[in-house]
């Protein structure tokens, strides 16, 4: 399953809200240094879906906001 996610950085608190179908908002308290944020993102997507941090991967999108994320269940 593929996703658009709206990432927000730099949150004080992680947490996902889905949008619509495809698309969802994910906050993450990492900062977008070194692929910090990203690697947040992905555990806390993880997390949501139910799935190992391997099933998830980033598409397109890995130095911007707004990001195509694959979830393989």
């Amino acid at each position: 399953m593929r996703f658009i996610i709206m990432l927000k950085p730099g949150a004080r608190e992680q947490k996902v809200e889905k949008i619509n179908a495809g698309n969802y908002k994910v906050w993450v308290k990492a900062r977008p240094v070194k692929g910090e944020a990203n690697t947040e993102m992905i555990e806390v997507l993880a997390e949501y879906f139910g799935v190992n941090k391997a099933a998830v991967r980033i598409v397109i999108g890995k130095t911007a906001r707004e990001k195509l994320v694959e979830v393989i269940k």
